[in-house]
């Protein structure tokens, strides 16, 4: 077994589900070409809604494991199942002793809609038609075990629970168990599936939600001036990370360094953020990675295009990086991930690296008077840079940032 210390953890696969591809590939090629996975929700059930607008996954994941898999699984977890198995496949399938694979996928609500259905099939049907699939379906922690079951990880399962920072916090929880010595691989990322009535109900009474129904293309416009609230997503996203030396004495080829992350709580509003508290996790990250902040080249954004969270990250990102660094916010084309977004905005940040280019921020015709940053628009940014951050942040006041170098 490694000793605690601070070699190295290589990301040697990346995998993903979301509302522009069934697969990284075909997601990070629709979010080059600046393509939106919002549309206008065509069920029954949205009708007089506030938000009738959503952006779900491009790719049935039910389609991609199959019937018989598919019925035993929440929505969520059939989302986590198919973006590991990308990711897993992309490392090569590493042969490592299953005492040593760990697994931590976070989420921000779980199973919610088996939890929903089972519930009203129970008031509708009674209690004896309810699936004996029903806990296994809606426990938070169904993503990870899931994902763990399939791969034999022995070395624990966890499942961050932190709204929408959890799957940034999966990541960082990844690091910390190869640097501690307690893991050689694992498989870290987010899981998410809750477009449902009630949830999208209960944003748009907390006025978090875009009302933008004529115009679902147009609708998540982080940092424009025009923006009116996000977009509600789903999806999952995955990263397999491995102990350097690990990963080169097996060959593995590395997309990326994780060097580093923070995570602070701000510790004061439920809902509200605090750009202090952001502040400082993104500077906890670089200390971690033995960075400087003008060593970052680019950063993935949080924003989520509401009108104060994404000014309290314009502020956050000032203090902490200043002017330097390149800003992207792909929320703008994937809606709003929750769980997952967290783990989506770090595969954006490990290829803008790889790729040298930095997707656009779509929507943006004018940019808010008070953000400063130097937000990527109109067509990708090509370039060649050293260091990427990723930002999640989450009700609850949970703060993420997770920094990669240039393997």
């Amino acid at each position: 077994m490694e000793k605690p210390g601070h070699e190295g953890v290589a990301v040697t696969g990346l995998g993903a589900i979301t509302p522009l591809g069934g697969d990284v590939t075909s997601t990070w090629a629709a979010m080059l070409r600046g393509e939106s996975g919002v549309s206008l929700i065509e069920e029954d059930w949205a009708e007089g809604l506030p938000s009738r607008i959503a952006a779900r996954m491009a790719v049935d994941p039910a389609g991609v494991l199959g019937r018989v898999t598919a019925r035993r699984l929440d929505r969520c977890q059939q989302a986590a199942l198919v973006a590991a198995r990308e990711a897993w496949q992309g490392a090569g399938s590493p042969q490592v002793e299953p005492e040593r694979l760990a697994v931590v996928i976070g989420t921000g609500v779980g199973g919610v809609l088996t939890t929903l259905d089972q519930d009203r099939l129970r008031r509708e049907a009674g209690a004896r038609r309810v699936s004996p699939y029903t806990v296994p379906m809606l426990m938070p922690n169904g993503p990870a075990a899931v994902v763990g079951i399939e791969l034999g990880a022995r070395g624990g399962v966890h499942t961050p629970v932190s709204a929408c920072a959890s799957g940034a916090e999966a990541v960082a929880m990844g690091l910390d168990l190869i640097r501690l010595g307690r893991a050689d691989v694992v498989i870290a990322g987010g899981a998410e599936a809750c477009v449902h009535p009630l949830t999208l109900a209960g944003f748009a009474q907390a006025r978090a939600l875009s009302t933008n129904n004529g115009d679902p293309l147009r609708a998540s416009r982080p940092f424009d001036a025009g923006r009116d609230g996000f977009v509600m997503g789903e999806g999952a996203a995955v990263l397999v990370l491995e102990r350097e030396g690990f990963a080169a004495a097996r060959g593995a080829r590395a997309h990326a360094v994780l060097a580093g992350a923070g995570m602070t709580c701000d510790a004061w509003h439920i809902t509200a953020a605090d750009a202090d508290g952001q502040a400082r996790a993104m500077r906890l990250a670089l200390s971690a990675a033995g960075l400087a902040p003008g060593d970052v080249g680019v950063v993935s954004a949080h924003a989520t295009s509401t009108p104060a969270g994404d000014l309290t990250e314009n502020r956050s990102i000032s203090q902490a990086l200043g002017p330097g660094p390149v800003v992207t916010a792909i929320k703008s084309m994937t809606g709003h991930m929750c769980g997952a977004a967290g783990a989506m905005g770090a595969i954006a940040a490990v290829l803008s690296l790889r790729e040298g280019t930095v997707p656009a921020t779509r929507n943006l015709t004018e940019q808010d008077a008070e953000v400063g940053l130097d937000v990527v628009t109109g067509r990708p940014r090509a370039g060649r840079w050293g260091v990427a951050v990723a930002n999640a942040f989450g009700f609850g006041g949970h703060n993420a940032c997770l920094a990669f170098t240039a393997p």
